[in-house]
């Protein structure tokens, strides 16, 4: 048996996570002046949240479009919620439709994968 690394592929959720966070920071590095702080809020506080949403558990077993809907739903309320934490994150979500767009699509991708 050889004793050296065959080379494991990389966990593909990892990999993923960091793709999605490589995009966004491209995308909208501009828009603030903390892109990690807010990557990271994004990650660690909006999609837990949207993924513990009853609702959105329970859409899941459904059709791609009945859990989207209701991910958008979820991730409306959480929002809200963070305008009070966060107004410049929130305002870019309200206002600004493709950061709303990559914000929804990174929040699903991390609570549907």
């Amino acid at each position: 048996m050889p004793t050296t690394g065959g080379g494991h592929k990389p966990e593909p959720e990892l990999d993923r996570l960091s793709n999605i966070l490589k995009n966004f920071n491209e995308s909208f590095g501009t828009l603030f002046a903390d892109t990690d702080r807010v990557a990271k809020r994004i990650r660690d506080d909006i999609a837990p949240k949207v993924a513990a949403d009853k609702a959105f558990q329970n859409a899941k077993d459904n059709t791609p479009h009945t859990a989207r809907m209701a991910h958008d739903q979820a991730l409306g309320k959480v929002m809200q919620i963070l305008l009070k934490d966060d107004t410049q994150v929130y305002k870019q979500f309200v206002e600004n439709e493709s950061f709303r767009r990559a914000v929804g699509d990174m929040v699903y991708a991390l609570t549907t994968g």
